[in-house]
Order: C-alpha cells, then structure tokens, then sequence
C-alpha cells in the first residue's frame, strides 16, 4: 500500500513523502490517526494544495516541543516511596508517576512520552530517564527515588 505523510514519522519518512507500507499498518494506524494519507491522484493533489499548511502546522509542534526540551533540561525530578531495608521499592515507579512527577514540576508531560527500556523502576537510587517529546526531539532527565 503507498500513502503519502501528513507528518514525519519516526523510521519511516518526512513529511510529503510517498512511501510503500504494509496494508494494514496503514489501513488501521497511519489513515485513521490522520498521519498518512492513500496515494491516490485525487489524495496526492490535495496534498500539494495543503502543503504550507500542514509545513506550518509541523513546524509549530516541532517549536513547542524545543520549548519543553528548553524547560526539562538539566531538570532533576524526586520521588518518594516506601522501600525496604536493602532500598527496595513496595512496588514501582512507572511512566505515571514520572509523568505526574514532572506535571507537579511545571511542565506536561504525557505518559506515552516517557521512554523506560528496562521497565519500572524498583530500587532507590538515581536514574537518567529519556523524554521523547517530538520527533528527533529527546530530553534526558534525572529521576531521585527516595525511601519515605
């Protein structure tokens, strides 16, 4: 199936790009989320006529995610949690309470943002956790859990 971009998608292309997907990739993720469109003449001529438009809109989300990558830089963010004696955590620390961690700080943050490639956290100690705001727009942050 070939669509055409409506926005840059990671590993895939840029915006106005023409490119073969498998059919269901872009018949149940990309069409109905509004990132692609078929390639079809009627599809591909429309397009050309909503380019700066939709350039604008890229380039406006592509700025306000800068501004978040601004404010989150350098941040340290701490959380406090029941641990045991060895600083292991009664539970997690996962992608919410991150998210509703740096929400308190300032700053939104969606939990979908928030990449944790080794899952939640268990122990206390410091961390570096990587923001994925837009993309090739990435933030590290520290996390501090501590013992309540």
């Amino acid at each position: 199936m070939e669509v055409i971009l409506l926005e840059k998608i990671e590993n895939l292309g840029a915006l106005g790009d023409r490119v073969k997907v498998k059919p269901g990739y872009g018949r149940n993720f990309l069409i109905p989320k509004g990132k692609a469109a078929p390639a079809t003449p009627e599809n591909i001529a429309e397009f050309e006529a909503r380019r700066a438009e939709l350039e604008k809109v890229a380039a406006d989300a592509l700025g306000a995610a800068e501004a978040r990558r601004a404010q989150l830089a350098d941040t340290t963010i701490t959380i406090k949690a029941k641990a045991g004696e060895e600083g292991k955590l009664f539970g997690s620390i996962g992608t919410a309470d991150i998210a509703h961690a740096i929400g308190e700080a300032g700053v939104v943050v969606e939990r979908n943002e928030i990449r944790l490639p080794m899952g939640a956290f268990r122990q206390i100690g410091e961390y570096d956790v990587e923001l994925h705001l837009y993309t090739d727009v990435n933030v590290v942050i520290k996390l501090v859990i501590e013992a309540e």
